[in-house]
């Protein structure tokens, strides 16, 4: 016990695609979360809590590595069968957690690579979780909707049927042609696609992407959850006795949403609210395990989300059509795909009962600081390579104190940077479309500068950009800088 008291456990729980406005104490009436209510009762319930990208990839890529996304080229969505996007070598917050003594484990979504460019889903896979500071590891690959449809654990396929082996391929030109796809067989689907998502159909929904083989390891969408749900809770009750760090990532709400049968039309705004509900489920599990184990006063438990919302992502569950008065994003502009705050400002809530006081803060932090936040708390020296924009904001995070970060580059898609500096937030001219045509989610590409003041302004409709010249001048400079730079950590002298 006198570890845990110096070495709080750490559960970082991430949503997928959850907006701003999508929880009931970010003010969503329409869909019920008890549990995150509770959670955020108990806790920091932060305003301006940012993750780094308004898409997965990226966004995961710098809550583990404390790096920006933009500096990995390969740091964007990924395929299914796409190598490790972490280099050999690369700090990484488990594995400086590992080093402080911690039991690591991470449930859920990966989908930063697994392997290298020869992956065989039927062998051992030689680089996995478990090679980037992960003792322990119950994944899938990527998403929901991409092949293969089956869970990962450390470093084997889980469940599968050697006489069966798996195959995989991305290329319609290789597609196989025994196994049906959403594109040709639209008739064996029991959700249609609405835009890219036409390629072999599992468990009655096409994906992106063609699979063989591999039927006893299949996953059953309707049971993801628990499945996550029992891994993540034994993983706590494994590590009890000693401090523990759980990277629990949710599938939810990504496309295709596929409610549990208790969840199943539980809201009225159809699959996407009732997959939030079930996500809220899985949280309460959770919070329950700690509390029946009585260590929940000496855990750091983390909620927020990957990136904004999106409704259409690819299938026609008529989230558009049932959103009603829900605004997904809450006040905010954008959403997934976008570089208006909707894209990446989420829910963000930490809390640390008996050390951390509740409230509200209007502190701008975000998931990138993770890594140099619990290495200061846990006085665990950084090398100078490691977590290279990882900030020290551990004092906001904890609520000792109401100031977080100054500055902060998030990014769209493609690595469209935008810089956030104290309340202004500033746009440079991007090529592209204004509206993303399937999601229809503002992008903000704009051929012109955008300017605004998220304090006076939280929907960014004024643009500044005439009005304060000389400060979009001093950002687009700044944001310069930083692109040129090799890191924004402050490098200490005892750091190595």
């Amino acid at each position: 016990m006198a570890d845990q008291e110096k070495h709080p456990n750490i559960v970082i729980m991430y949503a997928d695609d959850l907006g701003f406005g999508d929880i009931g104490c970010y003010g969503a009436a329409d869909i019920r979360t008890p549990n995150l209510d509770r959670l955020a009762s108990e806790g920091i319930q932060f305003r301006q809590g940012y993750a780094t990208a308004a898409t997965c990839t990226p966004s995961r890529y710098s809550l583990l590595t404390g790096s920006y996304p933009w500096r990995n080229p390969r740091a964007a969505i990924l395929a299914g069968d796409a190598p490790i996007i972490i280099g050999a070598g690369t700090p990484t917050l488990p594995d400086m957690l590992r080093t402080a003594g911690y039991r690591t484990g991470v449930v859920g979504k990966w989908h930063l690579g697994l392997g290298s460019n020869d992956l065989d889903w039927n062998r051992e896979i030689s680089i996995t979780p478990n090679d980037v500071g992960f003792d322990y590891s119950f994944i899938m690959a990527a998403t929901n909707d991409r092949v293969p449809c089956v869970y990962v654990e450390n470093r084997k396929v889980a469940g599968l049927d050697p006489e069966d082996p798996i195959e995989v391929t991305y290329d319609w030109d290789k597609a196989f042609p025994d196994q049906p796809t959403g594109r040709h067989n639209p008739d064996l689907l029991r959700l249609m696609y609405s835009h890219g998502h036409d390629g072999t159909i599992i468990n009655g929904v096409s994906r992106i992407g063609h699979m063989r083989g591999g039927r006893t390891a299949l996953w059953d969408d309707e049971t993801m959850a628990e499945v996550f749900a029992e891994k993540a809770v034994a993983f706590v009750r494994e590590n009890k006795s000693c401090p523990f760090f759980l990277y629990y990532a949710f599938h939810q709400p990504h496309v295709p949403r596929l409610p549990g049968s208790r969840f199943k039309g539980i809201t009225s705004l159809g699959a996407r609210g009732d997959v939030i509900v079930e996500m809220d489920w899985c949280v309460g599990e959770m919070l329950d395990v700690l509390e029946q184990l009585g260590i929940r006063e000496n855990t750091i438990v983390i909620f927020s989300s990957d990136n904004g919302p999106v409704l259409d992502d690819g299938y026609e569950d008529n989230a558009e059509e049932l959103k009603g008065s829900h605004k997904a994003a809450g006040p905010l502009r954008g959403g997934k795909y976008s570089m208006y705050d909707g894209g990446t400002r989420v829910p963000f809530i930490l809390s640390w009962p008996g050390t951390v006081e509740t409230g509200e803060s209007e502190a701008i932090v975000s998931h990138i600081d993770f890594f140099a936040s619990f290495a200061a708390l846990l006085d665990m020296p950084l090398s100078a390579n490691a977590a290279p924009d990882s900030m020290d904001v551990h004092d906001a995070l904890l609520g000792r104190s109401s100031r977080g970060r100054d500055e902060l580059l998030v990014e769209g898609t493609q690595a469209k940077t935008v810089l956030r500096q104290n309340e202004w937030t500033y746009i440079p001219p991007h090529d592209g479309l204004a509206v993303h045509p399937h999601t229809r989610i503002e992008l903000g590409n704009s051929l012109k500068p955008q300017l605004y003041n998220l304090s006076m302004d939280i929907g960014q409709i004024r643009n500044l950009v005439e009005d304060e010249s000389d400060i979009a001048d001093a950002m687009a400079g700044r944001l310069k800088a930083i692109l040129e730079s090799e890191r924004t950590r402050p490098v200490e002298p005892e750091d190595t």
